[in-house]
């Protein structure tokens, strides 16, 4: 199952951890059970209250299978649940109609305490673009139904899709009112591009809610902290609506994470890497993926490809396990030589190759990089000197950056797109190889979307509004309220609806378009609709 010596060749020629760093990741990483059936489960659980508290949800669909979530936690606020230390076996219905008389599949599976009596069940042989009604029951407990549905065959060219994407939902700076408004517009699918949770202690940021317990960093802290935000009515309400695609960004682990290197000086490595692989498990445990997520330790590939028959090809990217440390010390710079340096990245060169040989190979009408960070080089104005930029962000690896968009010219990849989360403020970029230079073409567009909590209420328009426009051509749109983007595709445009929230920190808030871009398939760039 696991190489011991190619662990311990990796830790040495990435960052020279000492041997005492092996001995005693692997030792730890030995103890952390990926068990996925047990020897015996029990058949007739008898629960005191509701082990569904946490809701069911679907994920990363094809066009022949989806997988489908729960978790058994009566006591979800508990670190594992209120479930006792025996497997328990689930039952699970698959079928076409939400009262379930027309069933399509049915079967067993166990949730383990190892995995937080959580399951994953993989559904194979669906029909194509349709959409399923899904339940679990253990014992007498019944489920709330959800609804999910596979994609199109590859050779399918579908009329429209229609998807929202989001971001971080800090528990204690806001409600979750925007998934309400989004449960109402029906989306095919849902894109989350990181933030799920935040780490921090309770009380960091609480002014509406507030976390339990100090700033997580165990297997039981995770579950606790995930199980808090799933039992929100409104987000566990909108994974039950549709099938949803996840990846990760910094606070699923801890903020401003780069690789195996910690925001912290003083964090040891060990630790570190154990806290990770507590983050990464409970991370698994939590969302609706597939089994070849499972992570080891303290990795987890996440990154992968999902079409909408040949309207789109989805390039779910990881922009946090593979990166290089952020330059100059993390702090908005010039592109200087740090940020110029070809040994920077956020992808790492197995992702980098995979997504280029992937966009080559693609034949769809729209190429969407779905990930983290923003891509547009945006400069802000210093006291004194020239603008400076974000090395969270892409310009801190601006050669590999470069790279990727002249990749893109140069292989004519078709109507490449990138949505990203993390500012908590709603951008429209244009992407050129080099943003500063707007006498160039341009390659891509990116539509960057607010958070859907994090930051407490937002405003319209930041301070400085005006001079970040004049100094940034390539933005067309920056607002900073909170929300989520809606996308309608067709193989003819793309339009983005940017949905705002006027008063996330008590509950009656509103969800209303505040802004609307429209991409024309064959001409980079966005306009207003």
């Amino acid at each position: 199952m696991f190489n011991y010596k190619q662990l311990q060749a990796a830790i040495k020629s990435e960052n020279g951890v000492s041997r005492r760093l092996f001995l005693s990741y692997g030792a730890a990483l030995s103890s952390l059970p990926f068990l996925t059936r047990a020897a015996w489960a029990d058949r007739s659980p008898v629960f005191k209250s509701d082990p569904f508290t946490l809701g069911v949800a679907s994920g990363d669909p094809d066009s022949s299978s989806v997988i489908l979530w729960t978790r058994l936690a009566p006591e979800p606020l508990n670190p594992n649940g209120g479930m006792g230390p025996q497997a328990v076996e689930v039952r699970w219905e698959v079928a076409d109609d939400e009262g379930f008389q027309k069933p399509v599949a049915s079967g067993t599976v166990q949730a383990t305490p190892q995995l937080g009596h959580t399951v994953h069940v993989e559904v194979p042989g669906l029909q194509p673009d349709r959409w399923y009604w899904y339940r679990f029951q253990a014992g007498d407990a019944v489920s709330p139904v959800g609804r999910t549905r596979t994609m199109p065959v590859a050779s399918a060219m579908p009329e429209q899709l229609k998807f929202a994407f989001a971001s971080c939902q800090n528990f204690e700076q806001g409600l979750f009112t925007a998934y309400e408004q989004m449960a109402r517009d029906d989306v095919d699918l849902v894109f989350h591009l990181g933030d799920y949770i935040y780490e921090y202690a309770s009380g960091r940021n609480g002014k509406v809610r507030t976390h339990l317990g100090p700033e997580i960093e165990s297997l039981g802290d995770y579950r606790v902290r995930y199980s808090q935000y799933r039992s929100d009515p409104l987000l566990h309400q909108m994974h039950a609506k549709c099938p949803w695609f996840l990846t990760w960004d910094d606070h699923e682990f801890d903020n401003n994470c780069a690789g195996d290197i910690s925001e912290e000086s003083h964090v040891d490595p060990v630790a570190y890497l154990l806290r990770r692989a507590n983050a990464y498990q409970v991370y698994y445990e939590m969302m609706p993926l597939r089994p070849r997520s499972l992570p080891r330790g303290p990795h987890m590939q996440i990154y992968r490809q999902a079409a909408f028959g040949r309207l789109a090809d989805f390039f779910v990217l990881d922009t946090r396990q593979y990166r290089t440390d952020q330059p100059n010390g993390d702090k908005k710079s010039p592109i200087n030589d740090a940020a110029l340096s070809n040994k920077n990245s956020l992808l790492g060169n197995r992702q980098r190759h995979w997504l280029q040989s992937k966009m080559i190979d693609s034949d769809s009408t729209w190429n969407v990089l779905a990930q983290q960070v923003m891509m547009g080089m945006v400069g802000f104005p210093q006291k004194e000197g020239p603008l400076a930029y974000s090395m969270d962000q892409w310009p801190g690896c601006a050669y590999e950056r470069m790279g990727l968009m002249q990749f893109l010219a140069d292989r004519r990849v078709p109507n490449p797109v990138v949505l990203t989360g993390d500012i908590h403020s709603n951008w429209v970029n244009h992407l050129r190889v080099d943003d500063r230079k707007t006498e160039t073409p341009v390659i891509a567009t990116e539509f960057v979307g607010t958070s859907i909590s994090s930051g407490g209420n937002g405003q319209q328009k930041r301070k400085g509004h005006a001079e970040l426009l004049s100094n940034n051509p390539g933005v067309q749109f920056q607002n900073s309220e909170r929300g989520y983007v809606r996308c309608t595709l067709t193989p003819e445009k793309w339009t983005s609806e940017y949905m705002v929230v006027d008063d996330v920190t008590k509950p009656g808030g509103h969800v209303t378009p505040r802004a609307a871009f429209v991409v024309e398939a064959g001409t980079p760039g966005a306009h207003p609709a």
